[in-house]
């Protein structure tokens, strides 16, 4: 008995087992225990279908990196390019200067050998000389400069004195310099009015400011960009810095840096003439260029006595504005010496085949013959105002000036007398 009330219990069961498992008929309803009751397989899909719309598009995740990893890249390579141009001192501004690295910057300590001796070897604060460079211009980084020096070993290099830098010192070539005890020499060069770059590079030379070679290699192909008036398209001669070296009295260091020689007499030339304010009307208001101006004032400066420079400039602006008696022939001496670089002949006049003659050739010469100074641009941009077209050297040492060509011819006979 007991045995068939428990398969009955058992039977009953499965029976209401299988009636749960069932799925509601397609007329009828849910049992209301599962229409209260989602399966649990259903909830976990809903709510991770959820979450993934909540995800970030990969796209735009892959985009964010590629953002992120350039611009780490643009500012490591800009900061890297600033740090280059310190080191190997590129793109800088011409600069010569002495400095001194005194004693007093100096510690001595002893130091013990591998055989046993013992030597003093004397350190200097990098602190202070990355101090001294950066106050000078010649570095921009004094923590990179002093990072070098530690790899260098700079600190047991340099020693006490005086030393000429210049702006084209890399890291290497400034603690270099600074390693010979020794003071740095000048030398004070005086540029005498109406020089020609010529002349110029050879008193340079005489005063030992640079070789001849290493002055005419400047002359003709460093490129001069800060100045523009200055040819840097047309390299390879020296006239390309005639009429603007400018003549005045100069402190140069003795086997410097012949670049920051000519760069000291353009830069003097550059505030006392170009950017005068002085002559900016007069320069705008004329109908020459300004090269044509300062070749004017080369010709003036090579003609003067010394107090006829606007009757001289009148010559020369009557002569090139007026066929008169002269068809635009300027006929200067001086312009034909500067082509044959020599003294002239007679047969010169006729034969010395340069457009530097003017006997031969109209109008101004190509460029400048000399380097004038101030009173001569000033003549040069206000002339007298005269009919005059001719001169010549009296014998007193002053010019006589003519109209015509008869008057000229008498001056020149008395001037022949000594009258």
């Amino acid at each position: 008995m007991s045995n068939r009330e428990d398969r009955y219990r058992t039977t009953s069961w499965d029976g209401r087992q299988v009636q749960r498992q069932q799925p509601p008929s397609s007329g009828g309803q849910a049992p209301r225990s599962q229409q209260a009751r989602p399966a649990s397989g259903s909830q976990q899909g809903g709510k991770k279908k959820a979450k993934k719309s909540r995800g970030m598009n990969p796209l735009l995740g892959i985009l964010l990196w590629v953002v992120i990893v350039g611009a780490s890249s643009a500012i490591f390579a800009g900061v890297g390019w600033m740090l280059a141009n310190d080191l190997c001192a590129f793109n800088k501004m011409p600069l010569e200067a002495s400095v001194e690295i005194p004693e007093e910057w100096f510690t001595e300590k002893e130091v013990a050998q591998e055989d046993g001796t013992v030597t003093t070897e004397s350190t200097v604060d990098m602190a202070k000389v990355a101090d001294l460079l950066e106050e000078e211009g010649f570095i921009e980084y004094k923590w990179f400069f002093r990072l070098f020096s530690v790899f260098y070993k700079s600190s047991g290099r340099i020693k006490p004195g005086t030393y000429v830098l210049n702006t084209e010192m890399d890291y290497m070539a400034l603690v270099r310099s600074m390693h010979t005890t020794g003071t740095a020499e000048t030398v004070d060069v005086t540029i005498p009015e109406g020089y020609s770059v010529q002349q110029i590079i050879d008193l340079l030379a005489e005063k030992k400011v640079g070789t001849v070679e290493k002055l005419t290699e400047v002359a003709e192909d460093h490129v001069f960009e800060d100045y523009a008036f200055i040819d840097n398209e047309n390299l390879g001669s020296i006239t390309r810095l005639e009429g603007y070296l400018y003549p005045d009295t100069y402190n140069f260091y003795v086997g410097g840096d012949v670049t920051l020689a000519f760069n000291s007499m353009l830069s003097n030339f550059n505030t006392k003439v170009y950017q005068n304010e002085d002559f900016t009307a007069l320069f705008d208001a004329s109908d020459y260029s300004f090269q044509e101006i300062i070749t004017i004032a080369s010709l003036i400066e090579k003609e003067t006595d010394g107090t006829d420079r606007e009757k001289i400039a009148s010559v020369i602006y009557n002569r090139l504005e007026n066929a008169g008696e002269t068809a635009y022939y300027l006929q200067i001496d001086a312009s034909l010496v500067y082509a044959a670089g020599r003294q002239i002949t007679q047969e010169d006049y006729a034969t010395l085949d340069s457009p530097y003659n003017l006997y031969t050739h109209t109008g101004l010469p190509p460029t400048p013959i000399g380097n004038p100074g101030l009173a001569s641009i000033k003549a040069a941009l206000q002339p007298a105002e005269t009919d005059y077209y001719y001169y010549v050297l009296g014998a007193d040492g002053t010019h006589v000036f003519s109209r015509t060509l008869s008057e000229h011819e008498k001056a020149k006979a008395a001037a022949a007398a000594g009258n």
